[in-house]
């Protein structure tokens, strides 16, 4: 009776081990589309926090700030181009967009973050008031100002009424996805 017993206890350990190592993969998946997802909203939040602490430029950048600067922020996606990467910018001449530059030298480029794990950036969408309809957009400037706290969000394609929030989506490889959302009111929020 104890050996049926132990090759019993043995069969389902191993039916329950390798159901755990089969769905793995889509578990990290997940975990890291959920940890991608983390960083962009944590990069977002970096440049309301910034620019509301009035952090002055880098040295290196700071003799290209216009007379009355006020301190701005910003983050910058174009997933037309590169739908792997984004920018964290100091906008310089206080015209509330991302003037290009391209992280190699003096610019308002701060830093440009790299996706890794063959994660992507899949789209932005814009949500208006009243609508619940997306309407895609091609590229996306995220700017906070001092002394306002909220969002300040810019894009190639024309806003057509008042927006009720931004939504970056990010996918994996294997299909699982995350998407950030941005309020006017500087709130992200992560589904």
């Amino acid at each position: 009776m104890t050996y049926v017993e132990l090759i019993v206890v043995l069969c389902i350990f191993s039916v329950i081990s390798s159901m755990v190592i089969f769905n793995y993969g889509s578990f990290q998946a997940r975990v890291n589309i959920k940890n991608l997802a983390s960083d962009i909203a944590l990069q977002i939040v970096q440049a309301q926090k910034s620019s509301l602490s009035g952090l002055l430029p880098p040295l290196a950048q700071q003799s290209l700030v216009i007379s009355g600067w006020k301190p701005s922020y910003g983050v910058y996606f174009n997933p037309i181009s590169n739908n792997k990467s984004f920018i964290y910018f100091t906008d310089l001449n206080n015209d509330i967009q991302y003037d290009g530059s391209n992280c190699i030298g003096v610019g308002e480029c701060l830093n440009k973050i790299t996706i890794t794990k063959n994660n992507s950036i899949s789209g932005l969408n814009v949500f208006y008031q009243g609508d619940s309809i997306p309407h895609n957009l091609n590229d996306l400037t995220i700017t906070f100002s001092r002394p306002n706290s909220g969002a300040i969000m810019r894009s190639s394609t024309t806003f057509t009424s008042s927006i009720s929030y931004i939504q970056i989506n990010i996918v994996s490889p294997s299909g699982a996805t995350a998407a950030i959302k941005l309020y006017p009111s500087g709130r992200v929020q992560i589904n």
